[in-house]
C-alpha cells in the first residue's frame, strides 16, 4: 500500500451525513499532541508520559508515511463545517500475515476499512482490561476477546491487567467466533491467546 494512494481509498469508502475520514497529514501535529495530552484519553493508553510534537512527527515519518501505520483523523460534521474530533489507526501492519494493530475512539468503519480496502485477515488490539466503555464499544464493533493478561504493565505504580482482542475478516462478515474457545463453551474472557 502506498501512503499517497491512501486519500483516493479513503474518499471512495469512508463517508457518512455526520463524519468524514481524511488520512492524516503532518499539520494535525499540534491536534495529536493536544489530544493525546488530555488526563482523559491519556489514563486509557498504555502509553501515559508526555506526548510531544516530536514524538508524533517521529512516528508519522517512520510509521505513516512508511506504511506500516495507516492513521485518519475523524471530523464531524457541525453545521456544515467539518471539526476534527480524534484520531484512529491500524498500526504495524503485517502484509505478509495480512494483520495490523487497532487503536482509536470509534471502531466500526475503520475496522471495516482495514478488511475490506486493505484486506487484512486480522486485526487486533490492546486495552486496559478495567476500561469497560472502550471494551463494550469495541465488541460492538466486532471485536472478540482473546485474552486478559494479568498485571501485564506497571502504570502510575499499580499492575495493569492487559486485554487483547482481535476480529477475523471471517468473524466480521459471518457475525461470529469459530474456534476452538467456542467450542468448548468457555467464556471469552477465561481463555488466554
Amino acid at each position: 500500500m502506498n501512503y499517497s494512494e491512501l486519500p483516493i481509498l479513503v474518499s471512495d469508502f469512508i463517508k457518512s451525513d455526520f463524519i468524514n475520514l481524511r488520512p492524516i497529514k503532518e499539520f494535525d501535529t499540534g491536534l495529536i499532541v493536544k489530544w493525546r495530552n488530555k488526563e482523559s484519553v491519556k489514563k486509557n493508553f498504555l502509553y501515559r508520559s508526555n506526548f510531544t510534537a516530536e514524538i508524533h512527527q517521529q512516528w508519522f515519518r517512520e510509521k505513516v508515511q512508511t506504511g506500516v501505520v495507516v492513521q485518519f483523523i475523524i471530523e464531524m460534521k457541525n453545521y456544515g463545517e467539518l471539526v476534527p474530533v480524534c484520531t484512529v489507526y491500524l498500526r504495524d501492519i503485517d502484509y505478509e500475515n495480512l494483520s495490523a494493530e487497532f487503536g482509536t475512539t470509534t471502531a466500526r468503519k475503520i475496522l471495516e476499512f482495514g478488511l475490506n480496502e486493505l484486506g487484512l485477515h486480522r486485526i487486533f488490539l490492546r486495552l486496559l482490561a478495567e476500561n469497560i466503555v472502550a471494551y463494550k464499544a469495541y465488541r460492538k464493533a466486532g471485536f472478540i476477546t482473546e485474552g486478559v493478561f494479568r498485571d501485564m504493565k506497571k502504570i502510575d505504580g499499580k499492575y495493569k491487567d492487559i486485554m487483547f482482542m482481535s476480529s477475523l475478516s471471517s468473524d466480521f462478515y459471518v457475525g461470529e467466533y469459530n474456534s476452538i474457545v467456542r467450542m468448548c463453551g468457555y467464556p471469552l474472557y477465561e481463555v488466554a491467546a
